[in-house]
This record gives structure tokens, sequence and C-alpha cells, in this order.
């Protein structure tokens, strides 16, 4: 880890903390901690999850570890206005991204994996349904058509022709230089669709669909519930899915979103090296780091990889999944210096950590050090108090345990 430094929060008591958190957020249990040599509020309540509105179904693209829409639409009903700047330096499948742009704000996006470039980018552009199913009648299916790796195990083989003509169609498209919005659209949606655990996936049951498992894994489970890969039709799907996706946008909505996207700018940049934002342009970042070596992205992501021609291995060694607290603190010391660059004044970062290896490291305990070393000043750690889903218990998670599902966000603002 970096070398040490004091923490300077402008001489702030903590009874001027407190007055200021309570003018930010009021209603909520309150308490002063202290964190390294700086006092900061620590904030508890159902900020996000209470009587929410419904989120946009542009939103339920799977994708692991990724927060409510409900989160960053908090912060960016608070601290941002129409036509600011909004950005997420590590953007996964894009909640930050889409709902700001619903929200009528500019967006920047930034993620090293490739697919998230593939998820994102598609729904800052968002096509008529139509279109889309006027689009996957041009594809020609050639069921002679074999894949490369064996995925016998995953598909029927009337199915792998079709998602390999759809692959190929998209292919020639992008090569030709013929790529438009709808095929973006076609390949973020065949890429959510090819594993899950429900008729309208490509595949057999399986896994959950922000999940790919193994080949040998899969066999596995073939035999086990003893069945095999049925025949989905690929067009069908995409088209259903299109429609899913659009189900709750409205012409309003879906215009907005759109006009956005025009300006969007996206990148595939380290988090910590994004020459391409200029100087305090940013007002709000809303983001959530991986978080050390909780989830396996490259090895989730390997088909959807596949699909996409992208090297799995490649991007998973690019992706920050460091072992210990220390070599991920020293990626996020640069990440924060680069935050506070882009940062415009009076901007704010809202940072989601989490309780992660059963409650054992805080990471907001070693956040809010640096970024106040960075020159941000502490405004609060927010705890949100939630309910999960049947879903999330099934899956053994509990109220406010489980790393990633904690919601817990440390604010910054720059001075």
């Amino acid at each position: 880890m970096k070398s040490e430094a004091t923490y300077d929060q402008g001489a702030m008591s903590a009874a001027v903390l407190a007055t200021h958190s309570l003018n930010l957020f009021p209603n909520v249990q309150r308490e002063i901690i202290t964190v390294g040599d700086c006092d900061i509020s620590r904030l508890t309540a159902e900020f996000w999850t209470s009587r929410q509105r419904q989120a946009s179904s542009l939103h339920e693209v799977s994708y692991r570890a990724c927060f409510k829409p409900q989160l960053p639409r908090y912060f960016i009903e608070r601290f941002t206005v129409q036509g600011d700047l909004v950005y997420d330096p590590f953007m996964g499948r894009g909640t930050t991204l889409i709902e700001a742009a619903l929200l009528g704000r500019r967006v920047v996006g930034n993620d090293v994996n490739p697919l998230s470039t593939i998820l994102v980018r598609s729904r800052l552009e968002v096509p008529l349904i139509e279109n889309v199913q006027q689009r996957l009648g041009e594809v020609s299916i050639d069921i002679s058509l074999s894949s490369d790796i064996d995925l016998s195990m995953f598909y029927h083989p009337r199915t792998l022709a079709e998602i390999l003509s759809v692959r190929q169609y998209l292919q020639r498209r992008k090569e030709a230089g013929e790529e438009d919005a709808v095929d973006r659209w076609i390949r973020m949606v065949a890429t959510n669709r090819l594993t899950g655990h429900s008729k309208g996936f490509f595949s057999v049951y399986t896994l959950p669909p922000n999940q790919a498992t193994s080949p040998e894994r899969q066999k596995k489970i073939n035999k086990k519930r003893k069945q095999k890969p049925d025949y989905r039709d690929v067009k069908a799907l995409i088209l259903k899915k299109t429609q899913s996706l659009l189900k709750n946008a409205t012409p309003a909505q879906r215009s907005r979103v759109s006009e956005v996207g025009k300006s969007a700018v996206l990148s595939m940049q380290s988090a910590h090296e994004t020459p391409h934002i200029p100087s305090s342009s940013i007002q709000l970042t809303v983001t959530s780091p991986p978080f050390l070596d909780i989830v396996q992205y490259a090895s989730d992501n390997w088909l959807r990889c596949w699909f996409n021609g992208i090297d799995a291995e490649e991007v998973g060694a690019r992706i920050t999944m460091a072992r210990t607290i220390e070599k991920w603190l020293d990626v996020m010391d640069d990440v924060f210096r680069e935050l506070y660059r882009i940062t415009k004044p009076g901007g704010h970062v809202a940072f989601e950590v989490g309780e992660v290896r059963n409650g054992s490291v805080r990471l907001e305990e070693h956040i809010v050090p640096l970024g106040i070393r960075a020159g941000f000043r502490g405004e609060a750690i927010l705890i949100n108090e939630q309910r999960f889903t049947k879903t999330s218990n099934i899956w053994g998670m509990t109220n406010n345990a489980k790393g990633t599902n904690t919601n817990r966000i440390v604010l910054f603002r720059k001075p």
C-alpha cells in the first residue's frame, strides 16, 4: 500500500459533520465514527428500497455483482440536474448510466471488460421493435454450421446452428463496417440469452444467466436432472426479450435515452487512467468496483465472450481481482486520484463497498482514508437496510451480510 498521510477533513468537527449530514439526509439513524484520522457520519436507513417507483425494464439485463437501479437514482436525483455528466468507472451492465440517461443526464462510462460496452451501448440507442423483427428476418439460418468448441451439453443441434448463424451474420456486418444500432441491440440480447434456467434462454436448464458453468459441470447438471438440450427458437427468443426490455419504456423515455446516447462516452480503459475524460467535468460518480476475489468475471462470462469473439482469459487478467486488501487498496488509491482529477468542484462520488469475506473486512473503513488523501471530503457512510427477496435468500444472502449485497456507500465531495 502507498505511504500513509494525514487525513484532513478541513478541521470539520464532529458537530459540524452531524449538522451537515442532517441537512443532506434527514430522518436517519446517525452516528459519528472515526476512521483513520478523520471523523465521518455513518447513516443507517432504508434509503432507496422502500416504496420505490418501479425500475425501467431497460435494466433487465443479467450481470454479476450489479446493484439495483434505485441506488444510483437516489444520488442522481439529489446531486445532479439535467445535462450534468454522470460517470461510472466500473460500469458493468450499465445500471448507473441507463438510470442517468432516463433522468436526462449525460453519461460517461468505463470498464476494462468489453462485454460491458456491448451491454450498455445498445441500450443507449434503443431501436424500434419492428426494426429488430425485420433485421432478424434478414438472418439466414445455416443448419450445417458447427461450433469450434463442443457446446452440445448446452444446446440442441438446431438451436446451436441458429446461434452460430446469428453470430456469423453480426460478425460479417461488423467487419463490413455496416453494424448499426439494431445489430448492436440483437448482439446484446443474444449475449444475454445464451444460458439460463428457464425456457426463455437458448440453453437447457443451467446456472442463472449471470453465470456460465463449465462444459464438464453442465454435463453433471444434465445427468443429475436427467435432461438433454431441447430445441429453442433463437430468433423468437431474441424478439421476446426485446419486447420484455421495452415493455414499460415510454416513447418519451426511449427518446430521452437515445438522445443521451448520441453524446455518451464509453471506454475500456483502466479506471485509474482515463485521459480522455476532461479534468473537472464530472458532476457525479456512482460506482461499485470489483471486490477482492469474490466474483470470477472471466469464468462467469466465458460463453458470452465466445459468442462475441472476446478472449475471456485476457479480459479476466485485466480486471482488478486482487486477493489481498493491500493490493486492492493500491489500485483503488490510483482510482481515487483519477476521480479527483475529473470531478467538478462541488461534485460527488458515491462509492459502493460492502462487508466482504463474511463481514471480516469492512471496505468503507479503508476507502474513506483513500478518498480523503486524494483530496475529497468524506460526506458520509450510508448503510442501506433492506429486506432481501426470496431469490436472494435462496442464494444464501441475509440482511446486511454477504458482502456485495449490503449496499454500503461511502459518499465523497470535491471541495
